[in-house]
Parts: C-alpha cells; sequence; structure tokens
C-alpha cells in the first residue's frame, strides 16, 4: 500500500478483498430491503444484518467502532445517520427508511447505503430519494483518475441546489480502506475547506450524499448518535464505495 498527500492507495489484493467486503454489504441491503414494510420493527433488521454477518463469517463494521452498539444504522424519517434499530419502533407506512452497513474481510472494509420507501410515500420523500441517488451517480461519475476531489463535491452539490434541497453539512463521505474512516474528507458541496486533492488510481472514495427536504443544521439525540434535520425535515442518504481506476470509477458495492 503507498500514499499519496495522505490517501492509501490499493493495491490489487487489498482491492481484491474490498470488492468482497462491499459484495457481502450489497447482500445485507439487499436482504434487508425485503424485509422493508409498515408495521416492521426496526430491530429486524439489526437481526438480518447479524444473522447475514455470521453466515458470512464477517465481522461488523461498525459494532464496537468508537462505542457504537450495533452493526447497522437504521435511521427513519428526519434521522440523518447512526440510528439505533429497536424493537419498539414500526415502520408506517409513507416512512423512508436508511441502511447503512459496514462488514470487514481480512481487515478490509465495506461501506455502503441505502434509503427505501416504504410502501406509498409522497411525491416529495419520493423527490427526495430520487435525486439523493441521482446526486450519488453524479459524484461517482467524477471519481476518475486526472479530475480532482473537488469535482466530485461539486457534482453532488449540483444536484442538490437544482433539486432545491438541504445539503447536510456535518457529515462527510471519506477514504475507506484498512480503516472505516480514511483520509480524504469528501464534502457534499465545495466551500473553503474542501481538499484540492488530484484522484489517484488506486484510491478507494465513500461517496455519501446526504440530503434534506429542509435545513442543513443538525441535532444529535439523547442517545448520543442519532442525528436528525434540526427542522425535522426528511432526510436521505445514499453511498457507494468506488475505486478510482485508470480506465474509470468502479462501484464495489454492486
Amino acid at each position: 500500500m503507498r500514499k499519496f498527500r495522505g490517501v492509501f492507495l490499493k493495491n490489487a489484493n487489498e482491492i481484491a478483498l474490498m470488492r468482497e467486503a462491499n459484495r457481502i454489504v450489497l447482500k445485507i441491503l439487499q436482504g434487508m430491503e425485503e424485509e422493508v414494510r409498515p408495521d416492521t420493527p426496526t430491530m429486524r433488521f439489526e437481526e438480518i444484518a447479524q444473522d447475514l454477518c455470521k453466515s458470512f463469517r464477517v465481522k461488523p463494521a461498525f459494532q464496537g467502532y468508537n462505542g457504537f452498539p450495533y452493526a447497522l444504522c437504521c435511521s427513519v424519517n428526519e434521522e440523518i445517520v447512526h440510528g439505533f434499530p429497536s424493537t419498539d419502533r414500526r415502520l408506517r407506512e409513507g416512512d423512508i427508511v436508511s441502511f447503512d452497513m459496514g462488514v470487514i474481510v481480512e481487515g478490509l472494509h465495506g461501506d455502503a447505503a441505502r434509503t427505501y420507501p416504504v410502501g406509498n410515500i409522497s411525491g416529495e420523500a419520493g423527490k427526495l430519494l430520487r435525486v439523493t441517488a441521482e446526486a450519488l451517480e453524479a459524484g461517482v461519475a467524477e471519481a476518475r483518475e486526472g479530475n480532482n476531489l473537488r469535482d466530485i463535491c461539486m457534482a453532488v452539490q449540483k444536484k442538490a441546489e437544482a433539486a432545491e434541497l438541504g445539503i447536510i453539512k456535518r457529515f462527510v463521505g471519506h477514504g475507506v480502506g484498512l480503516r472505516l474512516h480514511e483520509k480524504p474528507e469528501i464534502p457534499n458541496f465545495v466551500g473553503p475547506s474542501t481538499p484540492d486533492l488530484p484522484l489517484q488510481a488506486g484510491m478507494v472514495l465513500a461517496i455519501e450524499p446526504m440530503f434534506s427536504l429542509g435545513s442543513w443544521e443538525v441535532t444529535i439525540l439523547d442517545d448520543g448518535w442519532t442525528a436528525i434535520t434540526k427542522d425535522k425535515s426528511l432526510s436521505a442518504h445514499f453511498e457507494h464505495s468506488v475505486l478510482v481506476g485508470t480506465d474509470g470509477p468502479a462501484i464495489l458495492d454492486c
């Protein structure tokens, strides 16, 4: 493994392990998606995540990370990220639910997130999911050798602004590899602190737009983890782990 401006460049063996880790993450997300329906307790998704980690013989990446107690981040409606699954909270018709999942395969991390509709959702909620997913794809398209990290951030920002959605600024994407969070940070907008970083083949970037129907401001609940929009507006979260390759970007969780 080499470094470029503090960012780890992955070799072929590390990339292969990260492909496997992200393949497993995708299988877990698909398993949870099948159970997304009204009246499902959100703890059911934690059970699925734990069971599939055991089946694939991998370690959940989030459980125990800085004290986080679960394998899965399960965030409903105004919850942006880091939500706790619960035996008490059940999904309702019209909700949206975000799953953020990671696993570790031989020391290498996979990390991805999706937001799903629960039954029939409002037009505004549907727009939020569609544009956030489109912003992720726009950011991924810029993750190619010869571009700059700021190209990714600007592509995501433009999608949000065109749709008049709030960009959550407190949380950002990141490099991923031997650690869950590596350099560089990847904001979903371009600002004075956005890294000016030429992209190099071998970088693996977790690109993750988080948008809201209202404010970008965030409140952390009393559990110390769950982040919600300050104005309680709906929020969506999509994430891919992306390899910057010599022939363009490659989504690892697909």
